[in-house]
């Protein structure tokens, strides 16, 4: 049961890291990283239908 929970969030991890945002260190103003975070995970969660 647990190796299956985590294949899913794995998956979850490869899919965000596909952005060139959160795939190398992040160099921009750190006041928009949670806005830029929340519509990377937004557009995540409508392709996953979540």
């Amino acid at each position: 049961m647990l190796s299956k929970e985590r294949i899913k969030v794995e998956n979850i991890f490869a899919k965000v890291k596909t952005f060139k945002m959160f795939s190398t260190s992040y160099r921009n103003r750190r006041k928009r990283f949670g806005l830029r975070m929340n519509l990377i995970a937004g557009i995540i969660n409508r392709e996953l239908g979540f």
